[in-house]
């Protein structure tokens, strides 16, 4: 995956401070880009000319509240989660929303018990 971004230099530090991942590697041909890992999964960045604010990805994650707790705590600029529930086919998310300063969009959604 290469999400797109302006700056690297500048969109890394809040995937690192606020999100949690570890830059773990970097190249500059063909151009700037950067993988960051945590808990397994690695996302990727690219100052490929492409748009952040059209882009983004989905974690589904074990506790959704938890999750932004954390995120808050490690200083995300939102103060209030807006939890939604979402159906994605046969199966429904509690969800919430983040956009990175660089303007690509972060879905984090728990799994709910159907009845």
């Amino acid at each position: 995956m290469a999400l797109p971004v302006a700056n690297l230099d500048a969109a890394l530090p809040f995937y690192e401070s606020v999100m949690g991942f570890e830059v773990t590697s970097r190249a500059h041909e063909p151009y700037k880009t950067a993988v960051a890992r945590r808990d397994g999964i690695e996302i990727g960045f690219a100052e490929n000319g492409g748009d952040p604010s059209q882009d983004g990805c989905a974690f589904v994650v074990d506790n959704v509240e938890a999750a932004f707790n954390e995120l808050k705590s490690n200083g995300l600029q939102n103060e209030s989660p807006d939890f939604k529930t979402e159906d994605h086919g046969e199966t429904s998310f509690k969800v919430f929303y983040v956009i990175a300063p660089d303007g690509l969009c972060y879905w984090f959604g728990e799994r709910q018990e159907t009845k």
